[in-house]
């Protein structure tokens, strides 16, 4: 599996942990996601970074609201798609 693909598999288990209300144990896999993920996201052209970033900012309100139902959409529909749009090139 590659890194993209093992980004894509994470990023929807953590946000299925989210979703079954197990927030500590998916805000540790959160933390862990996007670490990993960064370094790929610096790489990539500015407008794709801003992207990350507004993404980033929107899943970080999410969680310190405690809006798990939120976040997990975060994760799964537009992390997963910011992903497949400008890593899988």
């Amino acid at each position: 599996m590659s890194g993209f693909e093992s980004f894509v598999v994470d990023s929807e288990q953590c946000a299925a942990l989210f979703r079954l209300g197990r927030e500590v144990e998916a805000g540790l896999a959160m933390i862990e996601l996007i670490g990993a993920v960064q370094p790929s996201f610096d790489l990539t052209q500015q407008d794709v970074q801003q992207q990350w970033v507004l993404l980033l900012g929107q899943m970080l309100e999410c969680q310190e609201t405690q809006n798990w139902l939120a976040l997990a959409d975060c994760l799964e529909y537009e992390l997963v798609q910011l992903l497949r749009d400008s890593l899988s090139i």
